[in-house]
């Protein structure tokens, strides 16, 4: 399944299942099939997906931290440590997930026009 999000001020943005659940649950809104982001609500969405990127980017860095320390290997620290050892590429970070959605909502609060999503 897709999510679609649409605004009468951008272009439509489409995300991935679970990628769009992510972000309609780190913003408070429930992951349904379909629903609207009010104008009103729009700058509370964005504080708390910037939380969320830089919650994200500080545990990243943690394990990081941890990895080149030498500390007790976890799941989360040798997979991660086997991906940068190997020269293989990061998984996608929220950063990058949730950037064209901020500025969808960004220009979508300037514009005075809410945000709606379908499956």
């Amino acid at each position: 399944m897709l999510y679609k999000f649409k605004s009468k001020a951008t272009a439509d943005l489409i995300m991935l299942e679970p990628n769009g659940k992510q972000i309609l649950r780190i913003i408070g809104k429930e992951p349904a099939p379909q629903g609207i982001l009010e104008v009103a609500e729009m700058l509370n969405a964005i504080e708390a997906l910037r939380q969320a990127v830089h919650q994200e980017e500080d545990t990243r860095a943690q394990l990081d931290a941890q990895n080149l320390s030498g500390s007790e290997d976890t799941k989360d620290t040798k997979d991660s440590k086997r991906a940068v050892t190997s020269g293989q590429e990061r998984p996608v970070s929220l950063r990058q997930r949730a950037a064209p959605f901020i500025e969808m909502l960004e220009r979508a609060h300037k514009a005075n026009k809410d945000v709606v999503w379908g499956a």
